[in-house]
């Protein structure tokens, strides 16, 4: 049983700190913390399931479709509602984002209906390792989470993109006197987060049923993994997500389901009770 949930625990780890390191990006870019990217991701998620039943698609097609939809969502947020207040105070944009959550979400109701409805799993099955039962989807989702950082983090560190990323989430007005063309820096961390927030939500609604609401549990602990690692840094989600799942899923395998969303909760406030700056992040300085 252990075996079973550390590798359950792993997938679904996974799955939080690719929307955790969404939510990285876009924070330590544009200093935005945002709220809606789970709505974001529920709403992608609908279009996939609507090509899928009703016009037929396959699942990678739809698949495809919604991160296309994704990365025009991402765009359109960023350029037409963020951007204009950029500048603006922190907590303006925070409303702003909790704004967006709000009104996608309320879009989605009216547009797919409050019902639940069952999202097919990328493959179905179950194989047996060393005694434990494991599901083909889970571990399938676990590889296919790994690749898609893999080429996420080779981004960052070898192209010029991710460079400039990079040296705009160190210091923007630097990064503009370098010829880094800033805003649309902006707008790529925005795509590419809002992409990353339509993946995790496609390979979680198999295991919670996909509703307007699917993915606000899964911002908690997107949330949670992000401040379990660091915001500081990109590898810090990834770590915290990885380390959310295994320990969510053991405390829901041996002690309560239940409990699953206060465990995250008293996670982030024994985290920041201990160490504020998470297990892999540093403090930030600034020269005034």
């Amino acid at each position: 049983m252990l075996l079973q949930q550390l590798i359950s625990g792993f997938a679904t780890g996974g799955l939080y700190a690719l929307a955790a390191l969404g939510l990285v990006l876009i924070y330590k870019t544009s200093d935005v913390v945002n709220f809606a990217q789970g709505e974001m991701a529920m709403f992608s998620t609908f279009i996939a399931y609507t090509t899928m039943t009703s016009y037929g698609m396959s699942y990678w097609e739809a698949f495809i479709l919604a991160l296309l939809f994704a990365s025009v969502l991402g765009f359109i947020v960023e350029r037409f509602f963020i951007r204009p207040i950029q500048n603006a105070p922190v907590l303006s944009l925070l409303i702003v984002t909790l704004g967006l959550m709000m009104i996608v979400n309320g879009i989605a109701g009216w547009a797919f209906g409050f019902e639940t409805h069952s999202f097919p799993a990328i493959v179905g099955g179950e194989l047996k390792i060393f005694g434990a039962v494991i599901s083909k989807s889970n571990l399938l989702t676990l590889v296919i989470t790994v690749f898609i950082m893999g080429i996420l983090f080779y981004m960052l560190k070898y192209t010029l993109a991710g460079i400039a990323i990079r040296a705009t989430s160190e210091n923007p007005t630097i990064a503009r006197l370098m010829g880094i063309a800033v805003n649309h820096v902006y707008s790529i961390t925005w795509v590419v987060s809002s992409i990353l927030g339509a993946i995790a939500g496609m390979f979680i609604a198999p295991t919670t049923f996909l509703d307007v609401n699917m993915m606000s549990s899964v911002l908690l602990k997107a949330f949670t993994a992000a401040v379990l690692g660091g915001f500081t840094t990109f590898v810090g989600p990834v770590v915290g997500g990885l380390i959310l799942g295994v320990l969510e899923n053991i405390a829901s395998g041996y002690i309560s389901a239940q409990l699953s969303s206060t465990f995250a909760f008293a996670l982030i406030v024994i985290m920041l009770w201990i160490r504020p700056t998470g297990l892999v992040g540093q403090k930030v300085g600034k020269k005034v």
